[in-house]
């Protein structure tokens, strides 16, 4: 006797292609944070082997970045022309591509190109993932599948340290950026067989399209229904995030909230350490295979101190938790770079500084990592949410090249105490821009903030 199909079955069915459709988009996250975390350990190996200075080895670290503001630049305009699916197709020959040049690069001018190369996939990927993770995850796991995604960028990094710290025993940093290629095209090849984006093809007036993907993915008739008439209400509110920007200040207001969010996110000193940890660890008197090991334990730490800001953040709210993260990094920070100023001499104050660079990191990863992007997709408004959500991402990768292109030139400026000093007081000062600026949305709805926002409320009131 065949098995009959009934409404439960159907639904359960669709849910599991729905999650696993969702898991290999967001995969694209792991690609994001295999490319963040290969290059902390392979460029000191890098240096030696092209006799390059630090100022070459900062262009070859923050290149990607670069590439990375470029490509997020143009994945909204890619995204709306060719679809999400082939958007995110494109980022992936670009990483594999990227991947490869950077593996057989014979001069340091090759290398930077390859990096740049991977730079724009990851600026398409960093702005087409969460978009489509968005139109195609059932609303019953939409927030479940879209924080899988950061959690992906943040394994990805890990995944890197291990294979830096592996390789690391033969100082082969070809193999470090080139084998970063093989998954990249494992991702190619799984993007092949996504569906493409249901509100995308309905923006596209392809609805008998639509209609078969979200079978595939509800299976419910009531479900698919319902979740096209939702679409048809979305698109009855065009985008008009441009005109908006220059014809209303209350929008100009929250674009600037975005765009600050996104510096402070950048300025908290987080991205120095994941791009110059084992360098970072040289200073405090470790050998390169300890400074490898250590750079696991420190993304380890980094994943699970995410954990800390999913648990939390809707039962605590934004601020509080901003709160902590930021006092925690300025202590933190603070006194990594005292114990640098007094020096590190014996086995039991390098572990204690090791101690407050990992308290550092559990501050950032429960605070502001996630919880800056939480809040720059909250604040925009429904009309203008593209662009200023656009906005903050541009924002996001050219500070984070600013980080990345100045870190080795301020130690050999100013010095390694000085340095973490300053960014531990970049902290504070964010402690009282939080008080100032931003809001609290635990619990609110998207229209309320916009309502409040539009009324001309003041930036750190809009969630009330």
């Amino acid at each position: 006797m065949s098995a009959v199909s009934t409404p439960a079955t159907t639904h359960a069915h669709g849910k599991t292609t729905a999650i696993f459709t969702c898991v290999l988009a967001a995969l694209a996250g792991l690609m994001f944070g295999l490319d963040i975390g290969v290059i902390a350990g392979a460029q000191q190996f890098i240096q030696k082997d092209f006799k390059i200075d630090d100022s070459t080895i900062e262009w070859i670290v923050s290149i990607m970045m670069a590439g990375a503001a470029l490509g997020a630049l143009g994945a909204g305009w890619l995204s709306s022309q060719l679809g999400r699916k082939r958007s995110l197709i494109l980022g992936a020959v670009l990483f594999v591509a990227g991947s490869v040049l950077c593996g057989l690069a014979w001069t340091p001018g090759v290398l930077i190109a390859g990096r740049f190369v991977l730079g724009l996939a990851i600026g398409i990927a960093s702005f087409t993932a969460p978009l489509y993770l968005a139109e195609i995850a059932p609303e019953s796991i939409r927030g479940a599948m879209i924080s899988l995604y950061q959690l992906m960028i943040t394994t990805g990094i890990l995944v890197a340290a291990l294979s830096n710290a592996a390789l690391s025993y033969t100082g082969n940093w070809r193999w470090m950026l080139g084998i970063i290629a093989i998954p990249g095209a494992l991702f190619l090849l799984g993007v092949a067989f996504l569906p493409e984006s249901p509100r995308w093809l309905m923006m596209r007036n392809r609805q008998p399209e639509a209609e078969q993907v979200l079978h595939r993915l509800l299976g419910s008739n009531d479900a698919i229904a319902r979740e096209i008439g939702d679409i048809r209400e979305q698109l009855k509110t065009p985008q008009r995030g441009v005109h908006m920007f220059f014809q209303n200040a209350n929008f100009r207001r929250s674009v600037g909230l975005g765009v600050l969010l996104q510096i402070m996110q950048q300025l908290t000193g987080m991205n120095v350490v994941m791009y110059y940890a084992p360098r970072i660890f040289e200073s405090m008197g470790y050998a390169t295979e300890a400074q490898m090991w250590f750079t696991v334990i420190v993304d380890l730490v980094n994943v699970l101190a995410t954990f800390i800001a999913i648990g939390l953040v809707d039962k605590l709210g934004r601020k509080p938790i901003l709160y902590v993260g930021f006092v925690v990094m300025t202590l933190g920070l603070g006194v990594v770079g005292t114990m640098m100023h007094l020096g590190i001499h014996t086995h039991s104050e390098q572990t204690f500084t090791v101690g407050m660079l990992l308290l550092f990191i559990v501050g950032f990863a429960m605070s502001a990592g996630p919880l800056i992007w939480t809040l720059c997709s909250e604040i925009q408004p429904l009309k203008g949410r593209d662009f200023g959500i656009g906005c903050s991402t541009f924002t996001n990768w050219a500070a984070n090249w600013l980080v990345g292109v100045s870190f080795l030139s301020l130690l050999n400026g100013i010095g390694n105490a000085s340095t973490f000093w300053l960014y531990a007081a970049f902290n504070a000062v964010f402690i009282v821009l939080t008080l100032w600026l931003v809001p609290e949305t635990k619990g609110i709805t998207l229209e309320q903030i916009e309502r409040n926002l539009m009324s001309g409320k003041r930036l750190r009131d809009i969630g009330r």
